[in-house]
């Protein structure tokens, strides 16, 4: 019994600080500001703060209790839609999580160089005037391309080529 509680107090706890790790990562490269100021909805802060700590209790959850959050394994079994009309919705729902994360990543990847003043001082070395927009975008989809190739090919499977 002492043993169960000790382990759930542990778990508790190095998740809080974890997680505390993670949104301070996140307070620190300024990424909310950096939403808000580009969507120019600052009136509307605790819907970002909130919607941030949702995701992660979420993800927490799905990677926790993985076993009881299989949607569609529950979908087939009890017949509550046709497989075919179910495929449809999961690669539509699985095309926009892969959407939405990726655009997530690439803000965070960006802050973090902002942050870090990597991008000023590479343009300032190299001499860049003009196309430093240019250069990002070059970026971003050369790990676009990365990525894709990546799951193409189904290279996370074994590891490395």
């Amino acid at each position: 019994m002492f043993r169960n509680i000790f382990m759930i107090l542990c778990g508790g706890s190095f998740g809080l600080i974890a997680a505390g790790g993670v949104f301070t990562v996140f307070i620190s490269v300024g990424l909310i500001p950096r939403f808000e100021g580009k969507t120019h909805t600052g009136a509307d802060y605790t819907i970002y703060e909130t919607m941030v700590c949702l995701g992660a209790i979420g993800g927490c959850i799905v990677s926790v209790f993985h076993g009881y959050c299989e949607l569609g394994n529950f979908i087939s079994r009890h017949h509550i839609l046709p497989d075919q009309t179910w495929l449809i919705i999961a690669k539509v729902l699985l095309i926009l999580f892969g959407l939405f994360a990726g655009m997530f990543e690439g803000c965070f990847a960006i802050a973090i160089a902002e942050m870090l003043n990597t991008i000023p001082i590479f343009a300032r070395r190299v001499g860049f005037r003009h196309g430093l927009g240019i250069a990002i975008l070059m970026i971003a989809l050369g790990k676009l391309a990365g990525s894709l190739f990546y799951f193409s090919q189904r290279i996370f499977l074994y590891g490395g080529l």
